[in-house]
């Protein structure tokens, strides 16, 4: 059986979605906290295992897995039941794009070392700084709202890899007071899936309570 540990941090979206796609899985694995506000993910002997210094990553076996995607993706290949990422072309197109909309085209732009360059090495204030946040995030959720199926996930009759990323997504966006109630189709898929005991365990709540 494959030993699985987690490398994350508990508010860290890209972490968050890797914690909805394991619970979804069903797998038990270790999870060891990396402070990202303490900086220990420049530590050398974190960078020794993943040269970005990012989270998430996932240990299999001793063998590391970086980038919440591959992750998701290793995941699905290793470990077929429940599919996160359809196998048929056309849908399995449609769940990537989806998920790419919040983790290459949001998420890059909002994270936590994006707001500390705007702080520190820009000087904008916290004011302007998340005028910036919502903004990427508005941004992305018109497009999410419009490609949204009718289905009771964004994966459809099943939550997928696009819900992992979206529910982590609505999270950030309630804390930055995005006025989420204007994209009803994404409140609606999001609180179907934090119906979900997967989702409720993975909640930064859950895991730092934990």
């Amino acid at each position: 059986m494959t030993t699985l540990v987690l490398h994350d941090y508990f508010r860290s979206s890209a972490s968050y979605r890797v914690r909805i796609a394991l619970n979804l899985k069903g797998l038990a694995y270790e999870r060891v906290e990396v402070s990202l506000i303490a900086g220990e993910q420049k530590s050398d002997a974190y960078l020794a295992q993943n040269a970005q210094g990012f989270v998430p990553m996932l240990v299999a076996d001793g063998e590391a897995i970086i980038q919440s995607l591959a992750i998701i993706d290793w995941l699905d290949r290793a470990h077929p039941e429940p599919r996160l990422i359809p196998d048929d072309p056309m849908p399995r197109a449609v769940a990537l794009a989806q998920a790419h909309v919040v983790a290459c085209d949001i998420h890059p732009l909002n994270n936590l070392r994006v707001l500390k360059y705007l702080k520190k090495d820009l000087d904008l204030n916290e004011q302007t700084r998340d005028r910036w946040y919502r903004h990427w995030i508005v941004e992305g959720f018109d497009a999410l709202e419009a490609m949204a199926g009718e289905g009771r996930y964004l994966g459809g009759d099943a939550p997928g890899i696009a819900d992992c990323c979206l529910v982590p997504q609505m999270y950030n966006a309630r804390r930055f007071d995005v006025p989420v109630e204007n994209f009803p189709r994404l409140v609606e898929i999001d609180a179907a899936c934090r119906e979900l005991e997967a989702f409720q365990r993975a909640h930064p709540d859950a895991v730092k309570a934990g």
